[in-house]
């Protein structure tokens, strides 16, 4: 069996988070899809937007992938004497998804998984060739039509906008955490708390696990006096300092620092959060920063449902907490207040209240009446510095990737005019 990880044209609907990541990489409820994918033992090859595939590369080069070309995998047109399953990268990451994934692989039978978000899940039978596919003309969905293969009765649900990120990572946390339990080699050093090799926790920690349990890493570290309610996951080398609060649905990357209160929320790796303030029913990308007493709301002051703007467009989330949609390599100054379900754009610097969404690769300051663009420039120094602060060598593929985000990104900062919205 050969699985193939695409992505579509509608990932962009995912921005500021896919803006300069595979959707496959998106950490939800503690997984990541290509993590439980690349477990099964089948040779995985990927198909992603051409700003990402050096880096992609670079960071998965396990993975096979097309470096040259709009094709799926290097073996596009080739047939293959077994199966060839697309897997849709805005596929959810619960555990319970990959079994019925997997299942579906192991039945063999050929068949699509599809509806009006997209394809999901196609099987292909053996001598099917790959297409030759670029991604922007829809040519993998309609190479799947054009097929006519038979529906198969599965529920895979896709990733459709950012806020369906943090629904999905409440939804099936706990779920995940008892697959990761299942699967893994861990030891119970507290009611409920499960930790791997050299996780540390503090003196005075209260606990509570009565929703699920709290999974602690390798080399993962929670200081004295925190507060922790499950269910919660701590990536690898993850740091919880002192009085700290992590509840009801946490999970953080690995090599994070987090500080202050934080609840049903997402944090990728390399994110700071480490001074008072509180986070809740968040997104955080990766190589965030928020400065001290940076707080953002989750709930409307008259308690309804919240509605995200995305391009210009509102649309509804049938939740009612939703906090900020943060891309990766933001920064937030000391004091920052972020209303209710706000995006806050890659690569963006903000002071003061965000009452707005945020374009990606702004000096956002509006409390202030000043909305200025950040240079590219600027953010590859930065990136410098903070690489070289985490033992992280940047690499030409980082360097070019700033470049193409800012490109990409560029009709977000169209910002004359805009009125205030609360």
């Amino acid at each position: 069996m050969t699985i193939v990880l695409f992505e579509d044209p509608q990932v962009t609907q995912l921005y500021p988070v896919t803006v300069g990541r595979p959707a496959f990489t998106i950490s939800c409820a503690s997984y990541r899809l290509i993590d439980l994918v690349s477990g099964w033992g089948h040779e995985v090859s990927t198909v992603v937007r051409p700003h990402l595939r050096a880096v992609q590369q670079a960071d998965f080069p396990n993975a096979g992938s097309s470096a040259s070309g709009p094709v799926v995998s290097a073996a596009g047109g080739k047939r293959f004497d077994q199966p060839v399953a697309l897997i849709n990268a805005r596929v959810v990451p619960s555990a319970a998804v990959a079994k019925r994934i997997k299942d579906a692989l192991c039945a063999g039978k050929p068949g699509v998984v599809a509806g009006p978000q997209g394809v999901a899940l196609a099987i292909l039978p053996p001598d099917s060739p790959l297409p030759q596919v670029d991604i922007d003309t829809c040519g993998l969905a309609d190479f799947v039509a054009g097929l006519k293969l038979p529906p198969l009765d599965l529920q895979l649900p896709l990733f459709v906008y950012p806020h369906d990120i943090v629904r999905h990572h409440l939804e099936t946390l706990a779920g995940n955490l008892e697959h990761r339990l299942a699967e893994g080699t861990y030891r119970e050093i507290a009611d409920g708390v499960f930790a791997a090799a050299e996780a540390q926790l503090g003196q005075h920690v209260v606990i509570d696990t009565r929703r699920g349990p709290i999974v602690l890493e390798a080399r993962a570290q929670i200081g004295p006096f925190c507060y922790l309610s499950g269910p919660a996951h701590l990536g690898v080398g993850a740091r919880v300092i002192e009085h700290s609060a992590i509840k009801d649905g946490v999970t953080l990357g690995h090599t994070t620092k987090i500080g202050g209160e934080i609840e049903g929320s997402i944090i990728e790796p390399y994110t700071n959060k480490q001074h008072h303030g509180f986070l809740g029913h968040s997104y955080l990308g990766s190589w965030v920063n928020l400065g001290a007493g940076t707080c953002n709301s989750d709930l409307k002051n008259t308690y309804g449902q919240v509605n995200m703007e995305y391009a210009g467009q509102k649309v509804a989330t049938g939740m009612q907490f939703v906090g900020a949609i943060v891309g990766d390599y933001a920064k937030t100054a000391i004091n920052t207040g972020i209303f209710t379900g706000k995006t806050i754009g890659a690569c963006s610097m903000i002071y003061g209240f965000v009452t707005t969404n945020v374009p990606s690769f702004v000096n956002y300051a509006r409390l202030f009446g000043q909305v200025t663009e950040a240079p590219v420039e600027v953010m590859v120094a930065t990136q410098a510095r903070m690489f070289a602060r985490r033992n992280v060598a940047q690499r030409p593929c980082d360097i070019q990737l700033l470049h193409d985000m800012y490109e990409l990104t560029r009709h977000e900062r169209q910002l004359a005019g805009e009125p205030l919205s609360l």
